[in-house]
C-alpha cells in the first residue's frame, strides 16, 4: 500500500493588529487605546450627542471623546476582507 500524506486543511489567517488614528466618529468597540502609557480596551460606548462618545473600558474607567479628541488605537483587522474605512 502506497503512502498517502494526510490532506491539508486550510486554516484562516489570524487577524492582523494595525495602528489607526481614531476620533469620536471612528472609534470602535474592541479598539485598544493608549492613554497615559496604559493600554485600555473599549468595552462599551455611549453617544452623548453629535460627535461625542463616552467610552467605557474593560477596567471600569471611562473617557469622554469630543470632536477635537484624536487618539491612536490598535485594531484587529481580518486580512481576507477589504480594507474598511469608517465614514
Amino acid at each position: 500500500m502506497a503512502y498517502r500524506p494526510a490532506p491539508r486543511i486550510a486554516t484562516p489567517p489570524a487577524p492582523v493588529l494595525v495602528s489607526v488614528e481614531v476620533n469620536a466618529r471612528t472609534v470602535l468597540r474592541g479598539d485598544q487605546l493608549m492613554v497615559g502609557g496604559q493600554a485600555f480596551t473599549i468595552h462599551d460606548m455611549t453617544a452623548l450627542g453629535p460627535d461625542r462618545k463616552r467610552l467605557a473600558f474593560a477596567t471600569g474607567e471611562t473617557l469622554t471623546m469630543t470632536p477635537t479628541t484624536v487618539l491612536w488605537a490598535a485594531r484587529h483587522l481580518d486580512p481576507r476582507l477589504h480594507r474598511w474605512t469608517p465614514r
